[in-house]
């Protein structure tokens, strides 16, 4: 807790219990002396709080750095950390930014598109990685069928690249429906 709030701790413990400043220092842990310590107040101290209060109006994403920065500019003569606890004081802090909202309007994949509504319309593709005893990396495809969550193919190689992806689509038996004997084949 700094001084000044310490300080009006003791205060307020001399006006609601009203008890000595002694006592109510040594509860607070603040020095009597410190507690009788008035800070001096800088003669441009509201100048300087007014013109931080004009640029945070007017460039409201900057923090207390760029601020001091451009006070330097303006020829004030000030401390970076009196400039800190200065936008401290007066609450000038940075906003957080707003989330982008979302589109209004049709978008260039409705998602109706994306929905499967028969056998065979859309597929799912899934890869898993496993390891054996030895260490070495063992990948799985699996090629679902979005309306029945059927498994159409699951192939497991040490490497599976898009060439050999696009093979397991266009082989027979992922390309046969639901139910037939190829697809069957295929899963068993």
């Amino acid at each position: 807790m700094s001084p000044s709030r310490r300080r009006r701790a003791v205060c307020m413990l001399q006006d609601r219990l009203g008890i000595s400043e002694r006592r109510a220092c040594r509860y607070v842990g603040q020095h009597r002396s410190t507690q009788r310590h008035v800070p001096p107040v800088a003669v441009d101290e509201q100048a300087l709080r007014a013109e931080l209060r004009r640029i945070s109006r007017r460039r409201p994403r900057w923090g207390y750095r760029r601020a001091h920065q451009l006070l330097l500019d303006e020829g004030w003569q000030i401390n970076r950390k009196r400039t800190q606890r200065l936008w401290r004081e007066e609450g000038l802090r940075v906003p957080q930014r707003r989330r982008k909202r979302q589109r209004l309007g049709t978008s260039t994949v409705p998602a109706e598109r994306l929905r499967a509504e028969a056998p065979d319309h859309v597929w799912a593709l899934d890869f898993q990685f496993d390891q054996t005893a030895d260490g070495r990396i063992v990948k799985l495809l699996h090629v679902v069928d979005e309306f029945t969550r059927e498994a159409l193919a699951i192939e497991c190689r040490r490497r599976i690249d898009a060439d050999a992806t696009v093979a397991v689509l266009e082989s027979p038996s992922a390309a046969a429906r639901p139910g037939s004997s190829a697809a069957t084949t295929a899963r068993s």
